[in-house]
């Protein structure tokens, strides 16, 4: 809130005021402190402060407006976040505005000639209005004797604009009020914007809306949650609870813990954001943002099309659906959807196919049944009698589920998951279902199980034999016990390998055919694990060949690792991990062949970066997040890479970027967010700070490593190895005194300056300096990535980055140059990067 040196010397004269006060009746203090009575009047050099010191009710002007509102904002933190403006469409032009409650109880806003240009509206019988400002932001007009809620005569939480804060109802209330956010034009205009967040009321979802047009939604509730949103879950932070009867239907969420601060925000670009205020930094944190990705958005792939943000293209069609416009399919116009391969026939009977782990389809064309006794059978039941009804799943799926949705009509906006998500029961015509029916199926599973039985017995076999190999080998080498590190990274066991090895096997000879018979012209490259081959199939399939080394001391816990990480991830920026062959010592792992090899490349040789122009380091860029929001958010697991560097990208024929190299990856379950080992592996220069020091790692660590790779891409220099003849920083802080004179292009590498995209680059560079600051905490997550490279919403001003005074020394005092292996303490440090 900007404020002249006498407006805020004026405000400290009224605060001393209220001091003075209290020295002589509380009673007063309190009426004096948050607030207004019908005798009073606050002019605009004077403000209201909540009875906690929470929150402060005055006059402000927005960004660099003249303009003059009402509005609360937040005093005991962050001072000057405003969460409520109660003239946002009519603005006062000068500092002459009076804000008094009527004895109606009518809270009004006059200008310089005493005209009404704002007023809270209500009327009623009270006889001792008053109007309060509570420590929740919620500004209320009341009885002076009544301080029930249901009560209040009038409350600012029933007219919001843009801040969602803890304790307000979205939806229809319990007044016949609906109550919905919308954003701000601009951040120096607060009149309503062209975005609206509200609580479909009939078919119990959330909309995001650009004017009339829906943009995104969330899918119905479930009883858990909401179908599209599957990182709603039970948290530390805050409560939430979605209340539906007859006359009310609201969303509403406490914060558990009353010193933590959190708030939900609308931006005039669309993007719906969660803010916890850390106290450390002194700085709202993101906690998350919706729409998150592509695949939120509305409608995308059409009537009967499936998004799945881990797939290239993302759309496809529904089982037992084609595109309706193949043309333009092919295209990536998805807009025209997909229809019925064969259509349905209700008279001879159809029947129902199962997709686990969607965002349920749109409910414009849906029902509820409220007969929450109702099973999933009853539910099939009823839907298989009404040839109308063209899908249905549970509306409550906690315990085991009850009462029905049931959809009529086209199904549009459905999105896969990996897991989250719920089941949704399709109608399909009886010769779809037998194509994939219980006799097919069973026959499947026969044959399966038979083949599976014997290849686990051979495997188990094998595996035995290698376990009781490396137990020999391991007492060996390990000395006596006791003196063994607790090293969590390697405690994937051997004898679990028949439920973590779900990939197909390759045998030895098929193998050693494919890179003939492992022969040095066939050589890509020698990592950690070990050589790295060319091969190719007999069915003309190229691939890649890890082998590890017999010589190797950390190849055995990269392999087990590795696949433990990677064998269920499926995204067009992940390297796809195609089998593994284990016999007796040889352990190897099968990927795609990338024929463009490592972004290392082209980073470190000059002709080939000659080949990257702007758009391609762009793509690449893009593309990388993109895979690890995958890891971070949308996978199985939460993976955490820990060796995010230029060699571990991979390119394929169109240079689409490929992330690689799991061997050093976490994973985590459910809520985990961090750990900490004793044991740091990673590359120097892409680690992060409390990961090198501390052994602290996260998601976070990984936003470093990647915020890294953007400003090695952008300049098209390394980090490590940086020099410059102004100074002896590093990559990350050059590129940090860049940008804080405002040198933006001087960053950028000379072979793409005159042909680059200025506000792509621009964002891009603030976006590496986000990725790179120095604390975890005031990093974004790879969601907030994702969406600030797409050019939504405004960028906030990065810290100083991680080891901005670092040069080669390393803690301790040894230093290496660019081509050594090097330790840091316990830290090993690969610097091998051939592929």
């Amino acid at each position: 809130m900007q404020q002249t040196e006498k407006q805020k010397k004026t405000m400290e004269n009224f605060i001393i005021l209220l001091v003075c006060f209290s020295l002589t009746s509380t009673f007063i203090t309190s009426m004096a402190l948050d607030t207004i009575a019908t005798t009073q009047t606050i002019r605009d050099n004077e403000t209201i402060v909540s009875a906690g010191g929470t929150f402060e009710l005055g006059f402000f002007s927005p960004g660099t407006s003249n303009y003059r509102y009402v509005g609360v904002w937040y005093k005991k933190i962050s001072y000057g976040t405003i969460v409520w403006v109660a003239n946002r469409d009519t603005p006062l032009t000068d500092s002459s505005g009076v804000l008094k409650l009527s004895d109606k109880g009518i809270l009004v806003l006059l200008n310089q000639s005493n005209t009404t240009i704002w007023s809270s509206g209500t009327s009623g019988v009270v006889q001792n209005p008053v109007a309060q400002l509570l420590d929740s932001g919620n500004l209320v007009i009341r009885d002076e004797n009544d301080l029930i809620p249901e009560n209040f005569l009038w409350q600012s939480f029933d007219h919001p604009d843009s801040t969602y804060l803890p304790g307000m109802k979205l939806g229809l209330v319990p007044k016949g009020l609906y109550v919905y956010l919308s954003s701000w034009k601009s951040i120096d205009d607060p009149s309503q914007g062209n975005f609206t967040f509200q609580i479909d009321v009939s078919s119990l979802q959330i909309i995001l809306k650009q004017n009339s047009v829906v943009k995104a939604r969330s899918g119905p509730w479930n009883g858990v949650g909401f179908s599209g949103i599957p990182f709603l879950k039970p948290n530390p932070i805050y409560n939430y609870k979605f209340v539906f009867h007859q006359k009310e239907v609201y969303y509403i969420y406490e914060t558990v813990d009353s010193s933590v601060f959190t708030m939900m925000v609308l931006n005039q670009d669309g993007v719906m954001a969660r803010f916890t205020w850390v106290n450390r930094t002194s700085s709202w944190s993101r906690y998350l943002s919706a729409p998150a990705d592509n695949c939120d958005t509305y409608a995308l792939c059409g009537a009967h099309g499936s998004c799945n943000i881990g797939n290239s293209p993302v759309c496809g069609c529904l089982n037992g659906f084609v595109p309706k416009q193949k043309n333009d399919w092919d295209k990536a116009d998805w807009s025209g959807g997909c229809v019925r391969r064969t259509p349905l026939d209700c008279q001879k009977g159809d029947g129902f196919i199962k997709y686990p782990n969607v965002k349920l389809p749109d409910m414009k064309n849906s029902s509820i049944n409220e007969d929450m006794t109702l099973t999933l059978e009853e539910c099939e039941m009823i839907c298989l009698k009404n040839c109308s009804c063209m899908a249905y799943a549970n509306s409550n799926i906690s315990g085991r589920g009850s009462g029905c949705f049931f959809w009529f009509g086209e199904l549009i906006d459905i999105r896969q998951y990996e897991e989250e998500g719920q089941d949704l029961y399709i109608r399909m015509a009886s010769s779809e279902i037998d194509q994939g029916g219980s006799n097919h199926k069973r026959q499947v599973i026969i044959i399966a199980s038979t083949v599976s039985l014997t290849g686990m017995v051979l495997l188990g076999m094998g595996v035995s034999f290698v376990a009781w190999k490396m137990k020999k080998k391991k007492q060996k080498t390990q000395g006596p016990p006791g003196k063994q590190e607790n090293n969590l990274e390697g405690s994937y066991s051997m004898k679990n390998q028949k439920e973590d090895l779900e990939l197909p096997h390759f045998d030895f000879s098929t193998i050693a055919n494919a890179t003939n018979n492992f022969s040095f012209s066939n050589l890509l490259g020698q990592g950690g694990f070990g050589p790295v081959y060319k091969g190719l199939l007999e069915g003309g399939v190229e691939i890649a060949v890890k082998r590890l080394s017999k010589n190797s001391s950390q190849g055995l816990d990269e392999f087990k690792n590795e696949v433990k990480c990677i064998a269920k991830l499926q995204h067009r920026n992940l390297v796809k991990l195609l089998g593994y062959c284990i016999e007796l010592e040889e352990k190897m792992l099968i990927y795609e062949y990338m024929p463009n090899k490592s972004l290392d490349l082209y980073i470190s040789d000059d002709t080939q970066r000659m080949s990257l122009d702007w758009t391609m380091r762009f793509h690449i860029i893009s593309g990388i997040s993109r895979g690890l929001l995958y890891l971070h958010q949308d996978s199985r697991l939460r993976i955490i890479h820990r060796d995010l560097k230029p060699s571990n990208i991979l390119l394929d024929n169109e240079m689409n970027p490929k992330i690689s190299d799991f061997g050093m990856a976490r994973s985590f379950m459910g809520n985990e967010t961090e750990a900490n080992t004793k044991r740091v592996v990673g590359t120097y220069g892409y680690m992060s700070p409390e990961y090198a020091i501390d052994g602290l790692f996260s998601v976070k660590s990984d936003v470093f490593s990647f915020g890294v790779l953007v400003l090695e891409i952008l300049s098209g220099k390394r980090n490590r190895g940086f020099s410059h003849p102004e100074h002896q920083l590093n990559l990350l802080g050059h590129a940090w005194i860049l940008f804080k004179q405002g040198r933006y292009l001087d960053l950028i590498d000379a072979l793409v300056v005159e042909s680059c995209n200025l506000s792509e680059v621009l964002r891009s560079i603030h976006v590496g300096l986000l990725c790179v600051q120095r604390y975890p905490e005031d990093r974004p997550t790879m969601s907030s990535v994702v969406m600030m490279l797409s050019g939504e919403g405004a960028l906030p001003e990065p810290k100083d980055p991680g080891f901005f005074t670092e040069r080669k020394l390393i803690e301790g005092g040894s230093s290496c140059t660019e081509h050594e292996s090097c330790s840091i303490n316990e830290v090993t440090i690969t610097m091998i990067d051939v592929r």
